[in-house]
């Protein structure tokens, strides 16, 4: 995936440090179920669409914005349904984030699924059942949006008691 010249134009500034970021996550839900996957052309693994927020932008613009992009679907963001920082992740590069992932229940409204632009090697529904192998936070963000959650968050190493 390309870097968006605003997290080129900090790394000038940082060097390699770790960024925290945000970042938008789309688990798009057709009305037979399916889920919305792209297969990543950095990596080569499926995962949700998404991408980063950029600055002065509001999340669901860059959700909706990056969707078309990626796949050539305009969609409607349902729900907020996790809220989640992510572990730190270090690029074959050096760059290190950590990503605060607002991950969002959409429905398509128009276009059709495909390859949209050179960040995608393909793009497919899929049935839960017939889901590729993900990491972990993908299956996440997944099963959150199918359970109807609304806001989830990560309760670990909060200041509060859960007793």
């Amino acid at each position: 995936m390309p870097t968006p010249p605003f997290v080129l134009r900090l790394r000038e500034q940082v060097g390699h440090a770790l960024l925290p970021l945000v970042g938008v996550t789309a688990v798009v839900i057709d009305p037979a179920g399916r889920i919305l996957l792209h297969r990543r052309a950095d990596d080569g693994r499926w995962c949700t669409p998404g991408g980063l927020v950029e600055p002065g932008e509001q999340p669901v613009a860059t959700l909706v914005r990056e969707l078309e992009e990626e796949t050539g679907l305009r969609v409607h963001p349902e729900t907020l349904v996790s809220a989640v920082m992510e572990a730190p992740y270090t690029y074959p590069n050096g760059d290190q984030v950590q990503i605060l992932d607002l991950t969002f229940r959409c429905r398509p409204l128009s276009g059709e699924a495909r390859v949209n632009d050179d960040e995608s090697l393909d793009v497919r529904w899929f049935d839960y059942a017939a889901l590729p192998p993900m990491p972990g936070r993908i299956m996440r963000r997944i099963n959150h949006a199918l359970e109807g959650r609304v806001g989830w968050f990560d309760r670990r190493n909060g200041p509060w008691s859960e007793t």
